[in-house]
């Protein structure tokens, strides 16, 4: 960061254990016991999340439930309720809204805040994070960690270092330090394969990253070099966006073990077709354009897609749009390591109608 730039004052709110949170709390039975939402263990489903209590037994998102299921056989498995979430994120984004103009939601358990220009807490960005969180805790029962930082990489870095309830300020002096010591494994926007890619150039940590010139990460990652170049230095330009008109939303999943069952890779679609949706109404738009996306075993990657005449909603019918999308690839013949669903053609949401599809025409 140049010297004479004066630091911006970015805070990463995540929420803990999001969704598994929200069902303890409405459930007292469920509290300290371990709770996967997601997927059952005998259809293999997913796990959207997952309570504390079962991420001691090595539960995560994203792994299947069958996994979830040997590790830790005590585990409740409760069906997710997207809208209750939405609700409560929504509740979560007025609390932001008293302290700045500027959120960036990037999904429904997580936002930046850009407080750089706000006045309460004297100006404090550690004070103000101090102050939601607590704010959070009195209105909705839930936990959040915050990370504090002069950038958007690094305060997402921090609301990880101190879950779950965290409060973690990483300041301009500490940042490259920091960095340094980090696995690539903890770099945000750094995946698997990714990170595979590193190991095998011998990029283990963010120390390793920092030694390759620009011009060497452009030659084997891409445009991408340049993202790594600098987050290698702390270096983070990127601004947090109240407004960005949104092209599209959607949500995908990566399974640690291929799904090769037709019903069930329909059961995922139709999980991530109702997350897609949840995130979709925090906007308060609506939508015509379906898409799935598939990944096979072999990397090879599809999509498919459908335009109605009018905006998607969640209704029994969406589960034959879904089948008639996922007839049209080789589901069930070639494994599938990757599910997919966006949402397009976006235009303001009006007042919920009830609409049959129309699956048979066009």
């Amino acid at each position: 960061m140049p010297a004479d730039r004066i630091p911006r004052k970015i805070i990463h709110i995540d929420m803990d254990a999001f969704f598994a949170a929200v069902e303890q709390r409405d459930n007292p039975e469920l509290r300290g016991r371990p709770i996967i939402v997601g997927g059952r263990p005998d259809a293999r489903g997913v796990v959207a999340t997952c309570s504390y209590e079962a991420r001691k037994f090595g539960v995560r998102s994203a792994m299947s439930s069958a996994l979830a299921y040997r590790l830790c056989p005590e585990a409740l498995f409760i069906k997710p309720r997207f809208e209750v979430y939405k609700e409560v994120s929504a509740a979560i984004r007025g609390i932001f809204a008293e302290y700045t103009d500027l959120i960036e939601p990037l999904s429904l358990d997580e936002a930046y805040l850009d407080v750089t220009e706000a006045s309460q807490c004297r100006g404090s960005a550690t004070w103000i994070a101090r102050e939601i969180k607590e704010k959070i805790r009195l209105e909705t029962g839930l936990t959040a960690s915050a990370g504090i930082s002069y950038n958007k990489f690094l305060a997402k870095i921090a609301s990880d270092l101190d879950k779950p309830d965290g409060l973690c300020l990483i300041t301009p002096e500490q940042g490259p330090q920091l960095i340094e010591g980090l696995a690539i494994g903890q770099f945000h926007g750094i995946g698997k394969a990714t990170e595979k890619r590193m190991h095998e150039l011998g990029i283990h940590t963010g120390r390793d990253l920092k030694q390759w010139p620009l011009a060497s990460l452009v030659r084997h990652f891409g445009k991408a070099g340049h993202y790594y170049y600098d987050i290698a230095r702390g270096i983070d330009d990127r601004a947090v966006r109240n407004y960005r008109p949104s092209k599209s939303v959607g949500v995908e999943t990566t399974y640690q073990e291929d799904l090769d069952d037709p019903a069930v890779i329909l059961e995922q679609l139709r999980l991530l077709l109702d997350r897609a949706l949840a995130r979709l109404a925090l906007k308060q738009m609506s939508a015509r354009t379906l898409t799935v996306k598939l990944k096979y075993h072999n990397f090879v990657q599809i999509t498919r897609s459908r335009t109605l005449p009018y905006p998607i909603t969640r209704e029994e019918n969406t589960d034959a749009l879904l089948a008639g999308l996922l007839k049209d690839t080789e589901a069930g013949v070639k494994k599938v390591r990757l599910l997919g669903v966006a949402l397009s053609s976006l235009q303001t949401a009006e007042p919920a109608e009830h609409r049959q599809l129309d699956l048979f025409n066009g």
